[in-house]
């Protein structure tokens, strides 16, 4: 159940049977010369609509921007500040912990927005305490990063070994040839890729990683290996949504 495509009589109806939602989350950034600029936003919300119709739970629009801004060095990225996302974040939940929400499983595409993502439940939790909302004692989020599920890892290993890397990664591309296959995208990539710095500024990084890859070989990826990837992280993230609701 989408609440973009739900109604308010809808969606009250729904939180009679459950105040659980599912939140995808995202960035807008650089995936190398052959990933989509949405590769992050995709994966998010195309196994989020699984996870939903799997559990019946709502699924929330998808926050498509994120924290990357040490990708903003290329072209076409699109970041929020991590004070920023904080409120957005934030602001998000207060509107739904008013209409009757108290359960948020935010599923996450982009490891930049992990830490912004906690900070931001903490500050929600104080804010709504402030507030004096009722059920706000009982509100909970979670993060649940498909890319760090136990069978996405397990299978990653099989099929990349060390060319999974850490960004660009030809699972995550895969998922998304998987969604959009007319959107595939071709480039010559040097078998020398880097890998192993640490992240500091935008120029920084373009420079430590000059075609955006971190240790990947995305050419391996392919939708057929997408949707093993999607089939994967909806069934081990359904069971971690109904274990997240069952918690008090």
């Amino acid at each position: 159940m989408l609440l973009h495509l739900s109604t308010w009589p809808e969606v009250e109806t729904y939180l009679q049977q459950s105040q659980g939602i599912i939140l995808p989350i995202g960035s807008t950034e650089q995936h190398g010369p052959t990933g989509l600029i949405g590769t992050d936003a995709i994966c998010a919300e195309s196994i989020s609509k699984g996870v939903g119709e799997v559990t019946q739970a709502m699924v929330a629009p998808t926050i498509n921007v994120g924290m990357a801004l040490h990708h903003t060095a290329f072209p076409g990225t699109i970041s929020l500040r991590p004070s920023t996302l904080i409120l957005v974040v934030k602001d998000y939940l207060t509107c739904l912990v008013k209409a009757g929400f108290t359960k948020f499983y935010f599923i996450n595409g982009h490891g930049g927005n992990i830490a912004t993502l906690k900070a931001a439940f903490s500050e929600t939790y104080a804010h709504l305490e402030d507030l004096q909302i009722p059920n706000s004692a009982k509100v909970q989020c979670q993060i649940a990063n498909w890319f760090m599920g136990g069978s996405v890892y397990k299978l990653a290993k099989e099929l990349y070994g060390n060319q999974e890397g850490s960004h660009a990664t030809p699972s995550e591309v895969a998922v998304t040839q998987y969604v959009y296959p007319e959107a595939i995208k071709k480039a010559f990539l040097s078998p020398e890729v880097a890998g192993g710095h640490k992240i500091y500024s935008a120029v920084d990084f373009r420079l430590r990683y000059p075609d955006g890859r971190m240790g990947s070989n995305p050419d391996l990826a392919t939708p057929e290996h997408g949707k093993q990837f999607y089939d994967l992280s909806v069934e081990e993230l359904s069971k971690g949504y109904l274990e997240f609701m069952k918690e008090e």
